[in-house]
């Protein structure tokens, strides 16, 4: 979140604004399932919406009767979470695949598949960096062997952590911070990236490409919601109508290198950020994005197992 915005938006209405930020969304739930943190804003991705509404933890705001509401674009405008915008505003959206120098690999070009990445070629082997994110890195391999996200079957979950442990040997780093660092400094040949994270990798290095796995990719949503208990509710739901200017929300776009879902916003945005094939993607690509799922608690359990015994 651009501290400028924030400023201009204690200028324009009067509202001051402290800003906290978390490492994980997981971090985020057991901070508010505790009871803790006295937040009139926070802003969890579609994977934990849905349980965060089911759970009580949030504040009914009739999102979808603010006067901005009508600049959001389908289909952010009914989340499979919260279909008629009761409680969310969407914030941010983009898609999880991996980034490599191209200049670092054998014939300049890598194919399109997860192979590259989980089962990768011995001149980039050692040379990587996953993510130290137990949702993207399952889901990821989940997508590669075409198994279900929200598998419920052990034989499902132990075929992801076969796949997960035959790759740990070749990953230089798990780590989701950072990341634009890493690839621009070259200390990485590949590094599994949010769409946003690569696109500003390759502002500093000219030879980094984005790569849409064909096997499907994981699509997500960050949204703005107001905890239960919050104790400045109408701030908070101004903050959320504001956010959904398309100025506004160009100006958050241009700061942290990720899409919004407001209609109009394009306009403002940096020209070579609303051009990126990273953040604006080719239509051909869009079939390759599987929305993130909230998955059971059964599912859940065997994803945490395999998270486990992947970091012993």
């Amino acid at each position: 979140m651009p501290p400028a915005l924030l400023k201009r938006f204690e200028a324009e209405t009067g509202i001051k604004v402290n800003l906290d930020v978390y490492d994980s969304n997981e971090t985020m739930l057991a901070k508010l399932q505790a009871g803790g943190g006295g937040y009139d804003i926070v802003i969890p991705s579609d994977s934990v919406l849905s349980t965060m509404i089911k759970s009580g933890l949030l504040t009914k705001v009739d999102a979808g009767k603010m006067s901005n509401y009508k600049n959001v674009l389908a289909p952010h405008d009914h989340p499979p979470a919260d279909p008629h915008a009761d409680y969310s505003v969407p914030y941010t959206w983009g898609s999880t695949g991996f980034t490599y120098d191209s200049a670092k690999v054998p014939g300049g070009k890598l194919t399109d598949s997860w192979k590259e990445f989980f089962e990768p070629r011995p001149e980039v082997a050692g040379k990587i960096a996953a993510m130290a994110n137990q949702g993207e890195m399952y889901t990821a391999a989940a997508h590669y062997l075409g198994i279900d996200t929200c598998t419920e079957n052990p034989a499902d979950a132990q075929r992801i952590l076969d796949l997960l442990q035959k790759q740990k040997p070749s990953v230089k780093i798990y780590s989701s911070t950072g990341t634009i660092g890493r690839m621009a400094a070259g200390e990485v040949t590949m590094h599994h990236q949010w769409n946003g994270a690569s696109y500003k990798s390759g502002l500093k290095l000219a030879t980094a490409v984005f790569v849409y796995p064909k096997e499907g990719m994981n699509l997500w949503s960050d949204y703005f919601v107001v905890p239960k208990g919050a104790p400045n509710i109408e701030s908070a739901k101004t903050f959320m109508n504001w956010m959904m200017d398309p100025k506004n929300a160009a100006e958050a776009s241009n700061f942290n290198g990720y899409n919004n879902a407001i209609k109009g916003s394009t306009a403002f945005m940096d020209p070579g950020l609303a051009a990126s094939p990273a953040i604006n993607p080719p239509e051909a690509m869009k079939a390759r994005f599987r929305p993130v799922k909230d998955c059971s608690v059964k599912a859940r359990e065997l994803r945490d197992g395999v998270w486990t015994r992947l970091n012993r």
